[in-house]
């Protein structure tokens, strides 16, 4: 189960993730099975953790922590949406993040 940030409950839904990680990967060229592979990574640590549930926040840096390493864009992408930047100053510090 998936802890929502509203405190909600929902079923792990692997192509909500594959949803937002092709919304952030538009035009970069990333092999669909890359992130398939991705997704299936996220979905092995899970389980070989034994985690029954899970808040969509560790879910979002699971994803992120993977999706750095395959494409700095998409990743900016991603993190804009599950980080839900408030501003541009937070943007802009995730992208220093990312130059260091």
């Amino acid at each position: 189960m998936v802890l929502k940030r509203d405190g909600s409950k929902e079923t792990f839904d692997r192509q909500k993730i594959m949803n937002g990680l092709l919304r952030a990967s538009v035009k970069r060229n990333i092999p669909v099975g890359t992130l398939n592979s991705l997704i299936e990574s996220v979905e092995t640590e899970l389980r070989d953790n034994s985690v029954a549930e899970v808040t969509s926040q560790d879910i979002g840096s699971m994803v992120l922590r993977r999706l750095l390493s395959v494409d700095k864009v998409a990743y900016v992408r991603f993190a804009s949406v599950y980080r839900d930047f408030k501003d541009v100053d937070e943007f802009s510090e995730e992208l220093r993040r990312l130059t260091l």
